[in-house]
């Protein structure tokens, strides 16, 4: 059984197509959403869901046991961040090696690292000029966005794509692929 604990910054729509992609698969269990933002839309989506949030603070998220004892506590053995904008702390790579998996919405190694998520990534796609992108579905380690590759998948940038376009491009190969991708991991 996977109890997996998803993290999430934002509107939590990636984590919301996990739950419900692995609704009726019994290997996989999401008890816990958390989030270190009391603003995001994933904490509604977690209550539409059924499924216990917590929102940690920055100090708590870095100088404490807090996180680790919660995860401890729910019995959780692997950790998804969908959209989760911390650099994940020691402690918690050191618990669950090789066990917290990223989405990034982008082809890394372009485009990664501090402040490189959302519409800052698609508008320094469009401002390359680059004619692809994609998602990189990675394992997680001590720097942001330089973990073992898992998986890459691309689509074609069109010259009258915009960084909007190029979003609803991503998110439509993060709805399609992430899952199935976490599936062949851990089932």
């Amino acid at each position: 059984m996977n109890n997996v604990a998803i993290f999430a910054s934002g509107s939590g729509s990636n984590a919301e197509n996990l739950v419900r992609f692995f609704a009726s698969n019994p290997q996989f269990c999401f008890p816990l959403i958390l989030s270190n933002s009391t603003k995001a839309y994933v904490l509604e989506r977690a209550t539409k869901l059924n499924i216990p949030s917590i929102t940690f603070t920055r100090d708590e998220f870095y100088n404490s046991h807090k996180i680790n004892d919660i995860l401890i506590q729910h019995q959780i053995n692997s950790i998804i961040l969908a959209g989760f904008l911390w650099l994940v702390p020691p402690y918690l790579i050191d618990a669950y090696p090789q066990r917290i998996v990223n989405i990034h919405p982008a082809l890394l190694p372009k485009y990664g690292g501090k402040g490189m998520y959302g519409m800052n990534v698609h508008q320094a796609v469009k401002d390359n000029k680059d004619t692809e992108t994609g998602i990189t579905v990675h394992y997680v380690n001590h720097e942001y966005d330089k973990g073992s590759i898992i998986k890459q998948v691309s689509c074609k940038i069109e010259p009258q794509d915009n960084p909007e376009t190029i979003a609803e491009k991503v998110h439509q190969l993060e709805y399609e692929h992430f899952p199935k991708i976490i599936e062949s991991i851990w089932g």
